[in-house]
């Protein structure tokens, strides 16, 4: 129970809201025509284009705005626990958070960050690239990941997982963000080379991890934010030139497997979504709503039939200081623009100062209409 020193501040009593679940598939099981479907069915459904129904994931909420939200809703302290209980139709399972990297001398995976400014400030000579301690995919240990993608297999949603991959955030500390940039211009084969070595690790982790998990995983959901909230950190020709080619590299090993792609990239990214739809990519989160371009209705006349949605519901002003009813009345507008093809789920994770009272009214609001 929250007490007064507690950021919970809306909990009145542990499990006040009583372990009512807003929508639970193994319980309440929706019909799409005559066919009755698992949230992994929906979810599969909707990647196809082909539900009558929009879905929903209630994302990551952050740090101590989580514990307030197993308290109000009841729940065991897991997000697994609190999806099933606001009616997920999707679970995230990344390695990553899930114990994979075991280095048995404690190094981290990517050691980047050996001075201010990054280990390859100053480096001007791909051999240095070369010679550095690159990470070996034989200390990952997928384990914990799998026991987690078996319960939400049990709890009836879908899988996403793969390796994180965000190659992008992960070169720009190895060179520090502003001199990264630059050395697009002044040493572009030093920034392949990283590049290069980064994204194969990465394309390491998920082919040792796609040999385990096989047809369990239902769509690959990795993450690089490419946008600030007014356009891309980068000029089209320097994204083309140095994302893009290594990015193609991980939707298409995951299509070879057979699986959906779900891209998460903060920001205004409008101008690289068919850019990043010819890439492969089914499904784009977080849909930003604030950022320049990334409105839903835009969004909805220049891709809606060609790649999925899932987020949109604003987490800057609407999610921490709108009422309940705000909160239902912009979920029932994105899903009446963005369709039933859409999943519904917050614009970025949740903040810390987010009501639970408005979560539980976004989900609430994206049950409506699913029946036994």
């Amino acid at each position: 129970m929250a007490d007064d020193k507690s950021p919970c501040i809306w909990t009145n009593k542990p499990g006040h809201f009583g372990r009512l679940q807003v929508y639970n598939y193994l319980d309440n099981r929706m019909i799409q025509g005559d066919v009755v479907m698992t949230g992994r069915e929906h979810f599969n459904k909707i990647m196809s284009r082909t539900s009558n129904q929009s879905g929903f994931w209630h994302g990551a909420p952050f740090g101590e705005n989580v514990d307030c939200m197993y308290d109000y809703f009841g729940t065991e302290p897991n997000h697994n626990a609190l999806g099933t209980a606001l009616g997920d139709c999707c679970h995230w399972v990344m390695p990553e958070a899930h114990g994979m990297w075991q280095h048995m001398e404690g190094v981290q995976m990517f050691n980047s960050l050996h001075n201010e400014g990054g280990v390859f400030a100053e480096c001007e000579d791909v051999r240095d690239v070369e010679r550095f301690p690159w990470p070996d995919v034989k200390y990952c240990d997928f384990t914990e990941s799998e026991k987690a993608v078996d319960e939400t297999i049990r709890q009836g949603k879908a899988v996403l997982s793969g390796t994180w991959a965000c190659f992008f955030h992960n070169v720009a500390d190895f060179f520090g963000m502003e001199n990264y940039f630059i050395k697009m211009y002044t040493d572009p084969a030093v920034v392949e080379a990283v590049t290069e070595r980064v994204v194969d690790f990465y394309l390491q982790i998920n082919e040792k991890w796609f040999d385990i998990i096989g047809d369990r995983m239902d769509a690959i959901f990795f993450g690089n934010d490419f946008g600030s909230q007014l356009d891309l950190l980068i000029s089209p020709d320097m994204f083309d030139k140095f994302v893009l080619p290594y990015f193609k590299k991980i939707t298409s090993q995951a299509k070879t497997r057979g699986y959906k792609v779900m891209l998460h990239s903060c920001g205004a990214i409008e101008s690289v979504i068919p850019r990043l739809i010819d890439a492969g990519v089914d499904g784009l989160h977080p849909i930003q709503a604030k950022a320049r371009n990334m409105e839903a209705a835009t969004l909805a006349r220049k891709y809606g039939k060609d790649i999925v949605f899932m987020g949109g519901v604003d987490t800057q002003d609407l999610l921490p200081f709108g009422t309940p009813q705000q909160v239902n009345d912009e979920v029932m507008r994105l899903r009446e623009l963005l369709g039933p093809n859409f999943i519904v789920s917050p614009s970025h994770e949740a903040m810390p100062n987010t009501p639970p009272r408005n979560m539980e009214a976004m989900a609430r609001a994206a049950a409506k209409g699913l029946s036994r």
